[in-house]
């Protein structure tokens, strides 16, 4: 019925050290068939095309400039070309219809996550109106995996939308803290992972999530306290062959059984029954997950399983990436102090990180910025204020000027800096208010304070 605690890390830290080529290397006339029809289809790549190679995420082939997938985002010469990706994906595009309806739908005008392109692709959002307007329940999803104590603002982004959206369709909401995935990726103990799980759950909670519509979980402690849960990843992992997660994900024969076995794991919060504390034994109620672009190869797998378990497919709403402070070309990282905003950081330190390290699109010298103006699709300062100044005329006013060289790049990231000082100062007040008890609270499996049955 159940897995303790002890058993489940044990497992997994056996997971961590045992690779796929390790298992199978017993059966060598395998190995050397397969390093022959390996041979064969890179002679076969590269007298097609050289210059192309197949995705690890699916799709068609494209050229190697640029990659997406779970653990590694690198764009081409221009950042990433998300249009591309929708269609490498199979997604749609977040269309004017589409922002019309959701307005018409809630009563309110539509996120500026939406109109402005950050939150840009979905699958089956009409599915989830639908839902709402039969008056038929539906719940979120989303998540994080705490790979470092402090969170910066491209961690937020999820979080800021997902309580946007919590708010407005009145619904719960899971979030899915995937302390397993970071042990099994980095070089840290499970002990390490656990304890930044927490950690990491403060400044979700600190975002203003509702404790009555809100469970949070670490992985860790959930797989061993509900056994339907286990049970739900027991039948993906029987749907889907090393082959088929080797396509979609990229692994190869030395990455750990570890690795190859999680994608189950993220995908199981996605039916409703694994959560019976909050839903009961039912598993017809719709799921919606806001989450990265990066994300979605997980969930192209579970939209491919579920109907096969007799599950709902979930739905998703897909966001850009955000800029590092170097350029939409550079990668924001936790282990750099520099690429980021962090929701640690001091005043003092905002300020000196924007004057310092953002990019800017404004010209050379003075005389210049005034007469060709800037480019805020590269510009850094512009680009965050997008994600954080939600008035669109004051928005589109600094577009205006600083394109036109009315304004300079010490003005704008004057704009900016007041911006996120009173952001981050914010959240940081919030965050001290979080106690290791309100911390139990979201993270109790219990019932949640909502309704349902279809009206």
């Amino acid at each position: 019925e159940t897995i303790s605690p002890r058993v489940h890390r044990a497992c997994l830290v056996v997971a961590k050290y045992i690779t796929t080529s390790g298992l199978v290397a017993r059966s060598l006339s395998f190995l050397k068939r397969l390093a022959e029809l390996r041979t064969k289809a890179n002679m076969a790549a590269s007298v097609e095309d050289p210059g192309k190679r197949r995705s690890p995420v699916g799709g068609d082939d494209e050229p190697d400039e640029q990659e997406v997938n779970p653990w590694s985002v690198r764009g081409g010469e221009k950042g990433i070309d998300y249009s591309k990706l929708i269609k490498k994906f199979g997604s749609q595009a977040i269309d004017q219809e589409l922002l019309d309806r959701i307005g018409r739908v809630t009563g309110r005008k539509a996120h500026h996550f939406l109109r402005r392109g950050i939150f840009f692709s979905h699958r089956d959002m009409h599915h989830v109106l639908d839902n709402y307007e039969a008056k038929k329940p539906f719940y979120l999803y989303t998540g994080r995996g705490p790979s470092s104590e402090a969170m910066h603002l491209g961690h937020l982004i999820p979080f800021l939308f997902t309580k946007h959206l919590q708010d407005v369709f009145d619904v719960p909401l899971v979030v899915q803290l995937t302390d397993d995935e970071k042990f099994l990726w980095k070089d840290m103990t499970l002990e390490e992972s656990y304890r930044l799980a927490y950690e990491n759950a403060k400044d979700i909670i600190a975002c203003g999530f509702d404790v009555n519509k809100t469970f949070i979980f670490s992985d860790l402690d959930y797989v061993s306290q509900e056994p339907m849960f286990y049970r739900n990843i027991l039948k993906v992992r029987k749907c889907v062959t090393f082959n088929q997660v080797k396509g979609i994900f990229g692994f190869t024969d030395s990455d750990s059984t570890g690795k190859i076995a999680f994608p189950a794991v993220q995908a199981v919060p996605s039916f409703s029954n694994s959560f019976p504390s909050i839903f009961g034994d039912r598993s017809d109620i719709f799921c919606l997950i806001p989450c990265a672009i990066d994300q979605d190869p997980y969930f192209r797998m579970t939209r491919d399983v579920a109907p096969r378990l007799g599950y709902l497919k979930p739905a998703l709403i897909h966001s850009t990436f955000f800029p590092a402070l170097q350029g939409p070309k550079s990668k924001m990282s936790a282990s750099d102090p520099t690429s980021s905003i962090f929701l640690t950081d001091s005043q003092a330190q905002i300020k000196k990180k924007i004057n310092k390290y953002a990019f800017s699109g404004g010209r050379d010298t003075v005389e210049e910025h005034r007469e060709h103006g800037g480019d805020t699709s590269v510009d850094v300062s512009y680009l965050y204020l997008t994600f954080f100044l939600e008035d669109d005329s004051k928005l589109a006013q600094i577009k205006e000027d600083y394109g036109s060289g009315r304004m300079l790049t010490g003005e704008l990231k004057k704009e900016l800096i007041e911006v996120l000082q009173r952001l981050v100062g914010e959240h940081q007040e919030r965050r001290k208010a979080v106690t290791d008890e309100m911390v139990r609270q979201f993270m109790t499996p219990r019932p949640l304070n909502f309704d349902k049955s279809s009206k």
